[in-house]
């Protein structure tokens, strides 16, 4: 069945979801599953931008070939080349022998380490600026390296002022019902997972993202088209916002992260102190995660939208408690940075786990430590360290 749907005029989405994959990239879970998008131009010269993902394939082509109703494509342009989007290249190559494929230098050569020297034959390379005309559409390129692989661009359609927008203003989440963002309540929808999305997929590279929102600040945007979650043809200046705020590393929401790790449960009792002076001291957002339990990735989300967070852990074999290593190991791989910081560790012997959750942290940007060092529970919190907790939490709140 054809599930084509017409974004403008000419311009068609051919993409489709799939709800049954259960780790993004094989790491991040996706309960509401994904959407890989793809779009058809039907112009005097026809073109596709971007394919899809292996699983979809079979829609894919139903909505191609109903749309393209007997005509042929000119011209596939690839902005990603990342196998989620351009896994059905080398297929769709051969069925429509005549077709270039528009893309940068390293586009194009990345797509040869896929498919092979075919791709080199077909190649139409363009660089920042060029322009492609196909009839009534202009197409040029916005060049945007990691965002977030090296060789990653945009197509700006300069006739009906659409920007493609790869990987960015994308978000984790199957399309239903429609395929705008203003046909949904978004901020309960699907901010969270767009945030996410962002923060585990991009995040590493927010200086990158701010020099590309730059460039689409000096163009004309009426919609965008991007190759996950739905398109925005409404109030985009609020959703570039959230990308400036993300790039930035700025604070989007006044509120603090609480994420512990508990063997027997001594620590958590002590994060649930916390939480509770916290709250008594006004605080509205508080927001704890048992990092044995909560893949990292939700919690690493909420570390970007949060200005302070605190992390509490016990000591595991005279080291750090891997859980709470994997979540610090990934939030200094994504360069969590600007934010304020309170730690606590825990242990009967031998406690290490503070000076090691520092050592991690300490190696990021603008990393503001509450204390000279972390505050020790040894063994068990008793009544009488109740005064150093609850200076932790007036220190939180200044």
């Amino acid at each position: 069945m054809n599930l084509s749907k017409v974004v403008v005029d000419d311009i068609h989405y051919v993409g489709a979801s799939d709800r049954r994959l259960a780790l993004f990239e094989n790491i991040y879970p996706i309960d509401r599953g994904v959407s890989y998008n793809s779009y058809l131009v039907m112009d005097e010269k026809v073109v596709l931008l971007d394919t899809v993902d292996h699983s979809v394939a079979s829609q894919f082509y139903e909505n191609v070939y109903a749309t393209l109703s007997g005509r042929t494509i000119d011209y596939l342009i690839v902005n990603h080349v990342e196998p989620d989007h351009a896994a059905m290249i080398g297929d769709i190559l051969e069925k429509f022998p005549a077709m270039k494929v528009v893309g940068n230098q390293l586009i194009i050569r990345f797509l040869t380490q896929f498919f092979g020297s075919k791709i080199e034959e077909r190649a139409y390379v363009v660089k920042e600026g060029d322009v492609l005309e196909t009839g009534k559409h202009k197409f040029t390129f916005v060049m945007a390296p990691m965002v977030h692989w090296p060789e990653v661009m945009m197509t700006y359609d300069m006739t009906d002022k659409v920007l493609f927008s790869a990987d960015a203003f994308g978000t984790f989440g199957a399309l239903s019902g429609s395929i705008f963002a203003d046909d949904y309540e978004f901020d309960k929808e699907w901010l969270d997972d767009a945030r996410r999305y962002y923060t585990n997929i991009v995040g590493k590279y927010g200086l990158k993202v701010q020099e590309v929102l730059k460039k689409a600040g000096g163009i004309e945007l009426k919609m965008i088209l991007p190759l996950h979650g739905p398109i925005w043809r409404k109030d985009l200046g609020y959703f570039i916002g959230k990308y400036l705020t993300w790039a930035s590393y700025g604070v989007e929401e006044e509120g603090i992260l609480i994420a512990y790790a508990s063997i027997y449960g001594n620590t958590e009792n002590v994060a649930s102190y916390l939480a509770l002076a916290l709250g008594e001291r006004g605080v509205k957002n508080i927001h704890m995660y048992d990092v044995s339990k909560t893949d990292p990735s939700y919690i690493l989300s909420d570390c970007f939208k949060y200005g302070k967070a605190l992390f509490l852990s016990p000591t595991y074999n005279l080291g750090l408690f891997p859980k709470m290593e994997t979540l610090l190991l990934e939030l200094k791989a994504h360069l969590w940075q600007k934010r304020k910081v309170a730690l606590v560790e825990s242990g009967t012997w031998s406690i290490q786990s503070g000076k090691l959750m520092k050592e991690i942290l300490s190696s990021l940007p603008e990393i503001e430590f509450i204390g000279e060092k972390p505050f020790t529970i040894k063994s068990h919190a008793g009544d009488d360290m109740k005064s150093g907790l609850d200076q932790i939490a007036d220190e939180l709140v200044k």
